[in-house]
């Protein structure tokens, strides 16, 4: 629509009063009530064709290369309907292969949309026709799994109404699509990590912050140094790089949803960064969430939440007051924002609050969660500064839970293999004496120790009751996992039979990431699952670095002490560093992705293939 066309239609709108009849005539997702703002298209089925090319758009009054779906970034609204079949024609204008995943459908393998897994690609000039039911509902999005084209602009977001009655009731709604976008190309983003660790990270300690007292001590610098890292490292690719956006817009364009004071406002939150998390507020407001990864959970009342990439969450807001509100998606190393406004009127905006301090790595970083043992050098023994606390040590303070599950996680369950932190390591005479080096193997068996492995987390725990980096103290309610309870009971509710560790490697020197050790082209084998099992996973993130983990074609049940046929079912979950998260799933057939969301770290490595058999598509 043109700007004359528009400005048109805003004065209409008012005449008619305001956001009632502005959400009524577009797709509330991307109707922005900010002047100049393009609106973004709502496709619904059964038969959607969408082409694929190379662009340039305006973001915060800067051109910039981009790849785009129908001509628009982020790509069209797909609106779907539970219990329809779908016809997605993809056509590929671009100059390389491309692809589409529909990230949290569960769809037939082959029509998953991963190259070289599920399907062969789409090559330049081709059209690719994806077919398949639509048997669940809620929030989700789509994506390039090819090359780092997600980074360009390749998403979007879909919608998928419930075949009955929603039970979350709203009188508006908007997608709220959360992006990173960068005016450098992303494969001179990738060269440049590789060349050089923290090559984006503006926000090193100085010597100056040391004399000042600020961030850590100078024994804790030293402690850090011993391991080549760097504790304010905390996203690979930093707003030194990216521009945040919501829908498109950066924070000058201010992309605006309108409202009427009293109504209940329903905001689908999804993370579309292709490196960034993100925290969410809205200063003002709470924030009911009512969903998670497009499955509904009880309502949960927080102020603030952490969105981990490709992770969705669904929230209620209630404004009853006749001002503005500001929509904050702040990075997770504080290095800028994302920003729009959920207002009354076009044109009214609310103080943008300024960026908090950036967060520091801390010893639970590391893997090495001390409790009360007082001063444990990262290299094994006790640092001479303080011996005190390993008389009489406080096992108390400790998070043992791991040593007890992963010696008997669930009844009748082969257990994984042993660590060699479980036992706490070597007891000698009268007292302890612990090899906790992040560089001992016997912290991870079964871990290759190559240069793809730079630190091993030598007593993991289970974070999943933590906020996420840098919520620890912010003064109000930050959503975490352990908050998160299925709305409806599980479908599977077997004990699983098998557990698994999956160990979250990397070299962020080198910027090399992998499973096990192992980055995915160095890989000779998948991880083998047969039909209908029950499985429960276990990730252990060997890295300083958290790492948001998607498994294609399937849900699975977090293991975080909800009830027991209530546990939350996600398709992505953020794994703190030093930290595990355990899940139980079970194994649908076929080829299935398995990887880091985190574009850059999949593309160096973090990515593997659950191979579930029998499968009639599989390689023999």
């Amino acid at each position: 629509m043109k700007d004359l066309d528009r400005r048109g239609l805003l004065r209409a709108v008012a005449a008619m009063g305001g956001g009632t009849a502005l959400t009524a005539m577009f797709p509330g997702w991307a109707q922005s009530a900010t002047r100049g703002l393009a609106e973004l298209p709502s496709l619904t089925g059964p038969n959607i064709s969408l082409d694929v090319t190379e662009s340039h758009l305006e973001f915060d009054g800067r051109m910039g290369h981009v790849v785009t779906v129908n001509g628009t970034v982020p790509a069209p609204l797909l609106r779907l309907k539970q219990g329809q079949n779908v016809r997605l024609s993809v056509t590929n204008r671009l100059k390389e292969e491309t692809s589409i995943h529909w990230h949290g459908l569960l769809v037939p393998p082959q029509m998953d949309g991963v190259p070289g897994v599920s399907f062969p690609g789409i090559k330049p000039g081709e059209t690719f026709v994806y077919e398949f039911p639509i048997i669940q509902s809620g929030t989700y999005w789509y994506h390039s799994h090819s090359g780092l084209q997600e980074q360009m602009g390749h998403y979007g977001p879909i919608i998928i109404d419930p075949a009955d009655a929603d039970p979350v009731q709203s009188d508006r709604e908007y997608v709220v699509m959360l992006s990173d976008f960068t005016y450098m190309h992303p494969h001179m983003i990738f060269a440049r990590l590789k060349q050089e660790a923290g090559a984006f990270n503006y926000q090193r300690q100085t010597v100056a912050g040391l004399l000042k007292g600020e961030d850590q001590t100078l024994a804790e610098r030293l402690d850090w140094a011993k391991m080549l890292m760097d504790p304010t490292d905390i996203s690979d690719v930093t707003g030194a790089a990216l521009k945040f956006l919501v829908n498109g817009h950066g924070p000058d364009d201010n992309w605006t949803a309108l409202f009427n004071p009293g109504e209940r406002v329903r905001l689908r939150f999804i993370n579309a960064g292709a490196q960034m998390v993100f925290n969410v507020r809205i200063p003002g407001l709470k924030m009911t969430v009512v969903a998670a990864d497009g499955q509904l959970v009880r309502p949960v009342e927080v102020d603030e939440f952490q969105i981990g990439n490709a992770e969705t969450y669904d929230v209620i807001v209630h404004p009853t007051e006749d001002k503005a509100f500001t929509i904050m998606s702040e990075a997770v190393d504080r290095s800028g924002y994302g920003r729009a406004t959920l207002a009354p009127r076009a044109g009214m905006t609310a103080e943008v609050p300024p960026l908090r301090k950036r967060p520091i790595g801390n010893m639970r970083d590391m893997g090495m969660d001390m409790g009360s043992m007082g001063g444990m050098s990262m290299e094994g023994g006790v640092s001479p500064g303080d011996m005190s606390g390993m008389k009489g040590m406080d096992h108390g303070s400790m998070d043992m839970s791991g040593m007890a599950e992963m010696k008997a996680p669930v009844a009748g369950m082969a257990p994984p293999k042993p660590r060699g932190s479980d036992t706490m390591g070597d007891m000698k005479g009268g007292g302890m004496q612990m090899d906790m080096s992040m560089r001992n193997p016997l912290n991870a068996p079964g871990v290759k120790m190559g240069p793809g492995v730079q630190t091993i987390a030598p007593m993991p725990v289970d974070r999943t009751g933590e906020a996420g980096q840098g919520l620890d103290s912010v003064g109000h309610r930050v959503l975490v996992y352990k908050d998160l309870v299925s709305l409806q009971p599980n479908p599977d509710p077997r004990t699983p039979t098998r557990a698994m560790d999956i160990h979250l490697t990397g070299n962020m020197e080198r910027f090399i990431w992998g499973f096990d050790g192992v980055k995915f082209s160095d890989s000779t084998k998948p991880y083998t699952f047969e039909k209908g099992e029950r499985v429960r996973v276990t990730l252990i993130n060997d890295t300083m670095m958290a790492h948001p983990i998607h498994l294609h074609g399937h849900f699975f049940d977090l293991v975080i002490g909800a009830p027991n046929e209530h546990k939350p079912r996600k398709h992505t979950v953020i794994v703190l560093p030093g930290g595990r998260v355990s899940w139980d799933f079970t194994a649908e057939p076929g080829d299935w992705a398995f990887h880091c969301h985190m574009l850059y770290h999949m593309h160096a490595g973090m990515f593997q293939v659950f191979a579930v058999r029998p499968f009639e598509g599989a390689a023999q």
